[in-house]
């Protein structure tokens, strides 16, 4: 599908796929959104907030016709380090502290008041290659690998 064809049936500036969290005190959560990671956008009481997260939407509704619903959110940040910081500085709780995963992030977890688990992630380089060995037509594993015999 080209781009030009989902703005017929999507908002203009949303993606496809529109994480949306339902929470008691969902004004506090947009705060905190605000707040953490710099996000765009106002509570809005009657219906669902649009609060936008880089070039994302993420849409907050104030739990009572819904049961509150939690998310679990990757989010890239242009510093892991400092958001953790500001994650931290506005309550949140720290499931992992930042560091250099073999992927190419330096990532780190945390869990917000409302139960959300956020993965935020700053990329560092491209993820390494997998050196697997390569094997021979026999089989054989090459560059000192052994081979492996089943019973």
């Amino acid at each position: 599908m080209k781009a030009a064809d989902r703005s017929s049936f999507t908002p203009e500036g949303w993606h496809t796929v529109t994480p949306r969290i339902v929470a008691h005190e969902a004004s506090q959560l947009v705060k905190f959104l605000r707040q953490v990671f710099d996000a765009s956008g106002t509570y809005r009481k009657a219906t669902p907030s649009e609060v936008r997260i880089g070039d994302s939407v993420v849409m907050i509704s104030e739990a009572g016709v819904r049961k509150p619903t939690t998310a679990f959110l990757y989010v890239y940040v242009s510093d892991a380090d400092a958001t953790y910081q500001r994650a931290i500085d506005a309550g949140a709780r720290s499931l992992e502290e930042p560091s250099d995963l073999p992927y190419g992030d330096r990532r780190c977890m945390l869990e917000d008041k409302w139960g959300n688990t956020w993965q935020v992630a700053t990329r560092l380089a491209r993820p390494r290659q997998s050196r697997v060995p390569r094997r021979n037509r026999g089989g054989i594993a090459r560059r000192g690998s052994r081979r492996r015999t089943h019973s």
